[in-house]
């Protein structure tokens, strides 16, 4: 059965200003540049009207439940001041910058997943478009993807037993692939520097303040 899931996390203040007050598909984005986002401690608005859309593909009640409670700790973290803090000062051999990045810097790495522009899903729309699909294998893999499909597989291995920050975790270290980030296939030294690894645990440590 196929489940398409919507989820809008709006604070209050954020009605009667709109969503960055910028409109449009950007969702404000075009507003942002790399010297706003430095100068400021606090997450700017479109951290905080980040959104979720997913189709979940072969869910049982209870995975379901708890991918829906990823999603919203998703949605948590982004909002946070502190996720902003970590991911803009993130160091690889003393300098600020990840493994894999892409030629960007941590603030433009940090807007990149705020405007939330998918390469198969093309547009600056502040929202993660998710296909979601379980399989099941005893291999070592908690998920996986391709650069040339939409859909992300979540072994159920591993849904039965991760908690919520976890899921969460792996939810958006495969969405930063779909985003357009790499990162080696060896398991080398630098590899949990690169975006979506350590993004990824960036989104994990937070989420279990959720």
């Amino acid at each position: 059965m196929t489940k398409t899931f919507s989820i809008l996390f709006t604070f209050l203040f954020l009605v009667s200003c709109g969503k960055g007050g910028g409109g449009g598909s950007s969702s404000g984005m075009s507003e942002l540049n790399e010297s706003e986002l430095t100068s400021s401690t606090v997450a700017p608005v479109q951290a905080q009207t980040f959104e979720i859309r997913a189709e979940l593909v072969d869910f049982n009640a209870d995975h379901e439940a708890k991918v829906y409670e990823a999603f919203d700790i998703i949605k948590r973290v982004i909002a946070s001041d502190e996720f902003k803090k970590k991911v803009l000062n993130k160091k690889f051999n003393g300098k600020k910058t990840y493994v894999d990045n892409n030629g960007l810097s941590n603030a433009q790495i940090y807007k990149k997943i705020l405007e939330a522009s998918e390469k198969l899903t093309p547009g600056k729309n502040n929202t993660m478009d998710l296909s979601l699909a379980t399989y099941f294998t005893k291999d070592p893999v908690i998920g996986y993807t391709m650069p040339s499909i939409k859909t992300i597989y979540m072994n159920r291995r591993y849904l039965d037993n991760f908690q919520p920050n976890l899921v969460a975790m792996n939810v958006f270290h495969e969405w930063l692939h779909k985003v357009g980030f790499k990162h080696s296939y060896e398991n080398n030294s630098s590899r949990p520097h690169s975006v979506p690894y350590a993004v990824g645990y960036i989104m994990r440590d937070l989420a279990k303040k959720y």
